[in-house]
């Protein structure tokens, strides 16, 4: 999971270099929208959109701009028709990347992520080629402070197939079908999770070990994430700690 987990914790640390605040409500829209468009307008029947709508109350995104969103997913409001599509392809040194997008152009996105991946050393492949060296879990997140001993007892029974240390974090992991009630069963014991989600968790690492080319990984990944259609970046990379605090984006 390594390739997930510091990447996240990467990202947690160098927030000055976060999409701005209204980027980052562009795609919460989005995914808000498609979630109700293919599952409903109730969260509690729609896990997809109830992950979607967590995501844009842990944003601060108003409760008026989500409603709207998923009034437009349902079709109770007029708005543009998004689909999901994903790309493959490979990073500097063999790292292998998964971008997943919501977009009304898939022409335009392709061609965009091409140029991006190809401007910062990597290449963009074809459907298929990565996809296999990673696999849907669930992931909850939860704060550092809290017992692992705790954590692993109140979610074992409801699934959970690892507690994971990230370094500023826990991060619980389970079978997509487990994580509502792995999520419940954290909550139940009292602890508030930080985060969960499906999310795509490599089989298997790449070693990225050289400082100079850990830098053009995470830059391309940089680079793909500040893209409008982009939701999510998956890379199962391994880049020591020491040279993942020194990246200066």
């Amino acid at each position: 999971m390594s390739g997930h987990s510091k990447w996240a914790t990467t990202k947690y640390r160098k927030g000055a270099q976060d999409a701005a605040r209204s980027k980052r409500f562009v795609k919460h829209i989005r995914s808000l929208e498609v979630a109700a468009r293919e599952g409903g307008g109730d969260l509690t029947n729609n896990a997809a959109l109830r992950t979607a709508f967590e995501r844009a109350r842990g944003d601060s995104m108003p409760m008026d701009t989500i409603e709207r969103a998923i009034k437009r997913g349902t079709g109770e409001l007029e708005g543009v028709r998004y689909e999901a599509v994903s790309y493959e392809g490979y990073a500097p040194g063999g790292v292998a990347v998964i971008v997943e997008t919501l977009t009304d152009n898939r022409n335009r996105t392709s061609a965009e992520l091409r140029n991006l991946f190809t401007r910062n050393g990597g290449s963009l492949a074809e459907p298929g080629a990565v996809s296999w060296q990673f696999e849907r879990k669930g992931v909850v997140e939860l704060d550092r402070s809290l017992d692992e001993d705790t954590i692993t007892e109140a979610a074992a029974d409801a699934g959970a197939e690892d507690v994971v240390d990230v370094g500023e974090r826990w991060q619980v992991v389970s079978a997509p079908t487990d994580l509502a009630a792995v999520r419940a069963a954290l909550e139940a014991a009292g602890m508030t999770p930080l985060s969960s989600e499906l999310t795509l968790v490599p089989t298997a690492t790449v070693d990225v070990g050289d400082s100079q080319e850990a830098q053009r990984v995470l830059r391309l990944l940089d680079a793909i994430e500040e893209h409008d259609d982009v939701q999510n970046v998956h890379a199962n990379y391994d880049i020591p700690e020491a040279v993942l605090a020194g990246y200066a984006g």
